[in-house]
């Protein structure tokens, strides 16, 4: 039974997870090998032992809990506490919640892996050990007796390899703000503004400049955008206008190409500009459809790239970034595993 003092009285169940995993893992080696590390100079506030900071990481990681749950769970649950290696039962906290920060600073996921590593060689050496022992006690047969001398010579059949393959597909979030139609379109609009301000500026003084309206389109924006609660109908009355707005600056924009090329445009304009092309034609469409789905259909002006994807998560039914599939394969070659 675990050597664990109860002031309530009783003792811990052998067959208890956390026992069963303390069991598992070196704590011995760990500590040699990672009070390395540590500052040899008396000086300062005692230092905490490499088991507990490891044991509350595994426990946080495996239940996904707070700092402060860690250590909130720690001081209630005995078995956490002796997985830990406290001698006994403790009403206060081993530690404060703050130190599980420097705890990952300095026991990172490098230190997770060499342990897990070092848990898997002491299980196949205890397997090894294990059948070693159970042929030690069984008999030889009169053939193994025979064959014995045969299988010196004989070469070894090699073993078929297995292979295990493990799929998963996630989102790499991008930076963006939540996208709208009508946001979207405000922002294009907003672009176009600046271009034309852009081509025109040569023929200031000598050409009219085009009347975009922008201060009446940035009301009509505002009117709805303040609103906490527009309804669908206005909502999609907004967008038409707004459409309307963008379709405009393009016309003007087609007008001004003749008497200033495009060449006086930024990269970043230019890139703005063929972007704004084509998320007006995907918006028209679904205006003119009422429908919100359209192929690679742009979230965002700054970045074009970025994609719409579902994901059914109960904080967000839909994330913006790339997808990323990941595919891990596990290979049993001649007993030993590899990672390809």
């Amino acid at each position: 039974m675990p050597l664990f003092f109860l002031p309530f009285g009783g003792q811990l169940s052998e067959n208890n997870r956390w026992v069963q995993l303390s069991y598992l893992i070196p704590w011995r080696r760990v500590e040699e090998e990672y009070s390395k590390h540590f500052s040899k100079d008396p000086r300062g506030g005692r230092a905490v032992s490499v088991r507990m900071a490891l044991g509350a990481l595994i426990i946080q990681e495996r239940e996904g809990f707070s700092d402060r749950h860690v250590v909130q769970h720690i001081t209630e649950n005995p078995y956490l506490q002796y997985f830990l290696g406290l001698e006994g039962y403790r009403e206060e906290t081993p530690f404060d919640p703050s130190l599980l920060t420097c705890f990952r600073k300095r026991l990172g996921p490098d230190v997770i892996n060499q342990v897990n590593e070092w848990i898997v060689q002491a299980a196949r050496q205890e397997e090894e050990n294990g059948d070693d022992d159970e042929h030690k006690n069984e008999p030889p047969t009169s053939t193994e007796a025979g064959s014995k001398g045969d299988s010196k010579t004989e070469s070894q059949e090699p073993q078929p390899h297995q292979r295990k393959l493990i799929l998963d597909a996630t989102c790499a979030p991008s930076d963006i703000a939540y996208p709208t139609d009508l946001s979207l379109l405000n922002t294009a609009r907003e672009k176009l503004e600046g271009i034309i301000d852009t081509l025109h500026a040569p023929h200031k003084g000598n050409m009219k400049k085009p009347r975009d309206r922008r201060c009446q389109a940035r009301r009509d924006y505002l009117r709805t955008a303040k609103n906490r609660k527009p309804g669908r109908r206005e909502i999609r009355k907004v967008v038409g206008r707004q459409l309307r707005y963008v379709a405009r600056d393009l016309k003007f924009i087609e007008q001004l190409v003749p008497h200033t090329p495009l060449t006086v445009l930024s990269r970043r304009q230019y890139r703005e500009l063929l972007v704004v092309r084509e998320l007006h034609r995907q918006q028209r469409e679904m205006y003119q459809s009422r429908s919100h789905r359209v192929d690679e259909r742009i979230v965002s002006i700054a970045q074009p790239d970025v994609r719409p994807i579902v994901r059914g998560k109960t904080k967000a039914n839909v994330e913006f970034g790339p997808k990323v599939a990941i595919s891990v394969v596990w290979i049993l070659l001649d007993g030993e595993d590899e990672l390809g």
